[in-house]
């Protein structure tokens, strides 16, 4: 008998505000030692300053705006051939391109200091909405390795 390999995405509730599940997924990955009601608040606060901030935009939107624009389409890896270790670019699947999003995004508004995190996190939305910040500078930088790297490409196997 084969195991059956279940994505998460099916058991995944889209959120209670929004109705959406890439909320929902923000969520928990926002989330730290099981304390989803904390994260919530803290997206849900963030999400209502991006309102203010962008009163044309709706906040639903520049949140997927904003992973869009940070998702990187290839990345680098490591590949040991022959004594020497090349940097290979790959194309990223769809299920890591937002992963890698979503954690550069908190990693950037975790970064910043002095405000609170929903405060941060807005300002890193709005940023990467606007293709500008740490999350956006990150996958640029990604993607200029991958760039100057393309001569190993042929090692991707």
């Amino acid at each position: 008998m084969a195991l059956e390999y279940r994505s998460t995405e099916a058991f995944l509730k889209p959120d209670v505000v929004y109705g959406s599940k890439l909320v929902s997924k923000f969520i928990n990955n926002l989330m730290k030692k099981g304390k989803k009601s904390l994260a919530e608040k803290t997206l849900y606060g963030a999400l209502e300053l991006v309102k203010k901030r962008l009163p044309d935009k709706g906040s639903l939107d520049v949140l997927e705006t904003a992973v869009n624009n940070v998702k990187p389409l290839v990345e680098v890896r490591s590949r040991r051939i022959g004594g020497a270790t090349y940097q290979v670019p790959i194309e990223v699947q769809r299920r890591r391109q937002l992963s890698l999003a979503f954690r550069w995004i908190i990693q950037a508004a975790k970064a910043k200091k002095g405000r609170t995190m929903a405060q941060r996190l807005a300002d890193e939305l709005a940023d990467a909405c606007k293709k500008q910040g740490a999350a956006y500078t990150k996958r640029e930088n990604t993607h200029k390795m991958a760039e100057a790297n393309k001569a190993f490409a042929h090692f991707t196997w």
